[in-house]
């Protein structure tokens, strides 16, 4: 009953500017960890000498520490 209340009103929750803020934000976080896989990765044909950013961390994947 609450609800139809708040539509015949106008009131709004603020639920669907929560939830497109955790997509925007997931999304700009898998752009910037695939990114950083990417370039840590095998280089494609044409790449391999080619120099990595250096705002890219080198991860060693033979490192016996992990």
């Amino acid at each position: 009953m609450s609800l139809l209340l708040q539509v015949a009103t106008g009131e709004a929750s603020s639920f669907p500017w929560a939830f497109t803020a955790v997509y925007v934000v997931g999304f700009i976080a898998a752009v910037t960890i695939g990114s950083v896989a990417w370039y840590n990765s095998k280089r494609p044909p044409g790449w391999e000498d080619k120099q990595r950013p250096e705002i890219v961390p080198d991860v060693n994947a033979d490192d016996p520490k992990v």
